[in-house]
């Protein structure tokens, strides 16, 4: 059964927000109109067919079959899907719709609390970590960003140069794990995790991996059994957690311990020495903590997902491929470094990158909830606080506005003529309005410019036999992907400019 969640009263007589899970059942009045999948199971719902370990792929298949908007049930939770682009477009109505804090980041609260990503609507802590940290993504900052990403660039191709004599496969998720990992820790917190000097994954990344992992076997497994059938893994995530708040807690100690002389400029400063420019507030140290979390979490799991899936289309289409190489080598050429204006004119390059996006968004859904009584789509009634689930990875697959054959991959969809025939809300893989990703510009930077020196100094070969497989932990990456690797002989990083020489 559903619990029904708890109203309150507001000052003044209004009605507060259910707090806690808010079934579908409460806020869609004529719920019985959307479609859900055949042969539902009494008490269990939905669950014929599904794989646990693949819920945003099910509900792919499952969308693709009952239409635009469609709702699944387990095990008393009832959640509506939408991926239809007209409704989509009223969802990202910031005037109607606000962020929603769903199931799957609501698990994340734990960890990372009322973090920019994680933080409810209501809680102050948002609005001025924002306020604070905007700045620290302005095209100043960005460019003073540039220099630290080369370098983590050079320590990736020193690794790959290696892999290539030797004539080994690369591990693409793994490497480019390893590589936002490096870049988001350096340039936003000053320290070094010495991913690369280690031959299996910094306790961080495995740690955010279990944490991660435990969110979404939370999302899947019903409540009454999760106190047995996740006990062994309560009891490591909350080590997981731990470990993550000790590590955060030593990097701001140290930078707190540094002379003021020492100052990096950097995001942690930001957080440790701004005020808000208005009211003079600043972060309290367990927000930064969260904060901190936050971005080395989310700063660098979806980028690696992202560089993972474009270098797997690039090495399979050899046309792309050779036209991305192409544009790298006639705008850098072979000369110096390539300058932080530079990144942006590699054009192809970035449709490379959008284009994987679009079909493989890392964060591949997000919720919007109703800010006042509406009707979506002039069919289906919602109360305020109704919400749905934005499934990014099916919106970017869409008929009406991709195609015939979305499945396909083609950067040519982001031309600069394509891009203005569709409206903006169609392709959405940082998510929406006020609560989109503030790291934005910062990860298409850091994935434009990656891939860029990656074409320059090497071509990419897949492995014959290997065949695209998403794995999912709320965010996505491709499965065992591995490439083969030779030096095309043009300089790079690791040819003496990227670390300053």
């Amino acid at each position: 059964m559903v619990v029904v969640a708890q109203t309150t009263r507001q000052p003044g007589g209004a009605t507060a927000l259910p707090k806690g899970f808010r079934g579908a059942e409460l806020g869609w009045p004529q719920l019985r109109r959307i479609p859900h999948p055949p042969r539902r199971v009494p008490l269990l719902g939905d669950v014929l067919g599904v794989r646990p370990r693949t819920p945003i792929q099910d509900s792919m298949r499952i969308g693709a079959g009952l239409g635009p908007i469609f709702r699944r049930k387990a095990f008393g939770k009832e959640i509506v899907f939408v991926w239809g682009a007209r409704l989509a477009g009223e969802l990202a109505d910031e005037a109607r719709f606000a962020k929603h804090v769903g199931l799957g980041v609501a698990n994340l609260r734990p960890m990372a609390g009322d973090g920019l990503f994680t933080a409810y609507n209501h809680e102050p802590n948002w609005q001025l970590a924002h306020d604070i940290l905007a700045p620290g993504f302005s095209r100043d900052a960005m460019a003073g960003y540039h220099p630290l990403m080369l370098d983590a660039a050079g320590q990736l191709t020193d690794r790959w140069d290696a892999e290539a004599a030797a004539g080994r496969a690369v591990d693409v998720p793994g490497d480019m794990t390893k590589l936002t990992l490096e870049t988001i820790a350096r340039t936003g917190f000053g320290h070094d995790f010495g991913s690369f000097e280690r031959t299996r994954p910094h306790p961080f990344v495995t740690a955010m991996v279990g944490t991660l992992s435990y969110a979404q076997r939370r999302n899947v497994v019903p409540p009454a059994l999760a106190p047995v059938l996740l006990r062994g893994a309560e009891r490591r995530n909350a080590a997981d957690m731990a470990y993550l708040n000790r590590t955060v807690d030593e990097v701001v100690a140290a930078r707190r311990a540094a002379d003021a002389s020492g100052a990096h400029g950097d995001l942690l400063d930001r957080m440790l020495e701004v005020a808000h420019p208005e009211t003079g507030e600043r972060l309290s140290a367990e927000n930064i903590r969260r904060q901190v979390i936050t971005f080395l979490v989310a700063g660098h799991e979806t980028t690696s997902g992202a560089l993972s899936f474009a270098l797997h289309y690039l090495a399979r289409d050899p046309g792309v491929l050779a036209r991305a190489r192409d544009e790298v080598d006639q705008v850098w050429g072979d000369a110096a470094p390539p300058a932080y204006e530079q990144v942006a004119k590699l054009r192809y390059v970035r449709r490379v990158l959008d284009e994987s996006l679009r079909l493989w968004p890392t964060a591949p859904a997000f919720s919007r909830e109703a800010r006042d009584d509406t009707v979506l789509g002039g069919v289906h009634p919602m109360r305020r606080g109704a919400w749905a689930v934005v499934l990014a990875a099916l919106l970017h697959r869409d008929p009406e506005v991709w195609g015939e054959r979305p499945e396909e991959f083609d950067p040519d969809r982001f031309a600069p003529a394509a891009v203005r025939s569709r409206p903006a809300h169609v392709f959405k893989p940082f998510g929406t309005g006020a609560r989109a990703c503030i790291g934005r510009q910062f990860a298409l930077h850091e994935a434009t410019l990656v891939l860029a020196l990656l074409l320059r100094r090497y071509d990419l070969r897949p492995e014959p036999d290997y065949r695209l497989r998403v794995g999912e932990r709320l965010t996505l990456m491709p499965r065992g992907l591995r490439l083969r690797l030779t030096r095309r002989g043009v300089p790079g990083p690791s040819d003496g400019y990227a670390r300053g020489a």
